[in-house]
């Protein structure tokens, strides 16, 4: 098979970067490099541009490195919510795929990101957080964060019955409410009959007789003398 020599104008994965020159088969590049604009033929006059698309090359990589950068930071701390199905015990339906975080990026945050750059260490069949390498640019890494839950509800918990304990009239005082309780004695009622009653224990002072002067006769026993000697 005849082979060519081309200008790559563009990057092409695989074949090359910007301003490389690299050997393709004549009909390839006859048929798909040169009617797409991905290359031109290996010429003098073309080899003029090679300054031309050097620098192009430089200037791009320049943004692309930065932009990566910028973006490396944003998505490291993001946290990526990813939806899936689970069966009653939990377990997921399949496994989380690069195809989906990159769905899922663009749907919450807006960024698109080829699929071809998520890296997937190992097979994320779990709910919970998990770490995703994401491979930006060749001197771009960074991680994303993902949080796999479940779309399903979880299943209702069974209501157990409660046996009834007690009297009859107790389950409606708790349902309806406990009466409130006698208020206790108020501690100066209680102070009050306390000294009623040690006032009735305490023994009675007698009072003391009058005493009368000397000659002197009680009212009383005058009278009943004077009746006394009226009567004889």
């Amino acid at each position: 098979m005849a082979k060519t020599e081309v200008i790559l104008t563009h990057n092409i994965v695989g074949l090359g970067g910007e301003s490389d020159q690299v050997k393709v088969a004549a009909g390839y590049a006859r048929n798909y490099l040169f009617p797409q604009g991905l290359a031109v033929p290996l010429t003098s006059s073309n080899k003029r541009r090679l300054e031309v698309l050097k620098q192009r090359r430089a200037e791009r990589e320049s943004n692309e490195l930065n932009t990566m950068t910028d973006l490396s930071k944003s998505l490291s701390k993001l946290i990526c919510v990813i939806t899936v199905k689970t069966g009653d015990d939990g377990k997921m339906f399949g496994a989380v795929t690069s195809g989906m975080i990159a769905d899922q990026l663009k749907t919450q945050f807006e960024v698109t990101l080829d699929k071809r750059k998520i890296h997937l260490e190992h097979t994320v069949r779990t709910l919970g957080e998990h770490e995703v390498e994401l491979r930006l640019h060749p001197d771009v890494a960074t991680t994303l964060k993902i949080r796999v839950e479940s779309s399903t509800p979880p299943p209702a918990l069974p209501v157990e019955a409660v046996a009834p304990t007690g009297r009859r009239e107790d389950v409606r005082t708790e349902k309806r409410g406990r009466r409130p309780e006698a208020p206790a004695e108020k501690p100066e009622k209680a102070e009050k009959t306390e000294k009623t009653e040690s006032a009735e224990k305490k023994p009675r002072t007698p009072r003391p007789e009058r005493v009368m002067p000397p000659g002197a006769e009680k009212p009383a026993r005058a009278e009943k003398g004077a009746k006394t000697r009226s009567a004889e």
